[in-house]
């Protein structure tokens, strides 16, 4: 059981080194460099560097050749940084073999990361709660449903969508940075919402 009441702030998909993401997401940005830049900024301006974050996977895209950089990047984020990867991480079951796992997890713990599961069952303040890369979906034909957390009435934190949106989807609550101004969310907030589950 995963201890979330020892996580100050949780993100997602910040896509450190991919260009393509700018259009993808809408993100006002003119390149890549001053994507990365802005992200890191905005980390920094609101994570303390005793901190613990979350961070719910994409953390980056880039290629093999890139990764290296990529990843020395986030070694400036404030912060104990955890890591769920998400389905572009180099860590990822959903995209990578076990022999690339193993070979690049190394790399990400070298960067001040530490890979935990795909899924993380747990409790906040004595409520369940549950957080994964990927929000819950019932579409039989989503290539990524073997990695999803079944939906059971437990609320779930969760990135991936890219969507503005925080609250888009039933029992889910998006934290990845394209709903939180580029920023890590608080885990205050979280709490928040977990206040319309007291029933559970």
């Amino acid at each position: 059981m995963f201890d979330f009441d020892a996580v100050d702030f949780v993100t997602a998909d910040h896509h450190f080194g991919h260009a393509r993401i700018i259009e993808h997401a809408r993100r006002p940005f003119g390149n890549v460099e001053e994507m990365d830049s802005y992200l890191v900024e905005r980390w920094n301006s609101i994570v303390p560097p005793d901190a613990v974050v979350l961070h719910l996977g994409d953390l980056l895209m880039a290629s093999m050749n890139d990764v290296g950089d990529a990843l020395a990047l986030t070694r400036q984020l404030h912060g104990r940084r955890l890591l769920v990867p998400g389905n572009h991480d180099w860590i990822s079951r959903a995209t990578q073999t076990r022999t690339r796992i193993e070979s690049m997890k190394p790399l990400y713990e070298s960067t001040g990361w530490t890979v935990l599961p795909e899924v993380l069952s747990g409790s906040r303040n004595g409520r369940p709660l549950r957080a994964s890369h990927h929000p819950y979906d019932t579409a039989a034909d989503d290539r990524f449903s073997k990695y999803r957390p079944t939906q059971d009435g437990i609320p779930l934190i969760h990135g991936h969508t890219h969507s503005p949106a925080v609250a888009a989807i039933p029992f889910c609550f998006h934290v990845g940075v394209d709903a939180w101004e580029y920023s890590p969310a608080p885990m205050t907030d979280i709490d928040d919402w977990l206040d319309s589950f007291a029933s559970i």
